[in-house]
């Protein structure tokens, strides 16, 4: 899922226009129909102030729409700040071992998409 999406998914789960969701946000009613329809430029993208005023709003999980928009949370990069090492050991590994580690710390792996071979 994008984004773009996602904001339009839980706008609608609260049967908002993009007026109302605009008014709430303070940011126009075009730049969300951008937003959600993916057609950004890059210097246009949401910022971290905007995704925090969107979760607000909309009652989503913040970190989520951050990392839909290619954002780091800010507890994620003062973690990686602190333990570069450990992240740099946890890119290297595959997905079958991320999933035996999330399942070693308690957590549910999220699913991932099958690549189909050709």
């Amino acid at each position: 899922m994008t984004f773009g999406k996602r904001v339009r998914q839980l706008r609608h789960a609260k049967e908002w226009s993009l007026r109302d969701l605009a008014a709430k946000v303070d940011v126009g009613f075009t730049y969300l129909s951008r937003v959600e329809n993916e057609r950004l430029n890059f210097g246009d993208y949401p910022s971290d102030a905007l995704i925090h005023r969107l979760a607000d709003a909309l009652e989503a999980d913040e970190e989520e729409l951050l990392i839909l928009a290619k954002k780091v949370p800010e507890p994620v990069k003062k973690r990686f700040l602190q333990r570069p090492d450990a992240f740099r050991a946890f890119a290297g590994c595959d997905h079958e071992t991320l999933d035996k580690l999330m399942a070693e710390i308690g957590e549910k792996p999220t699913p991932r998409k099958r690549q189909t071979k050709r």
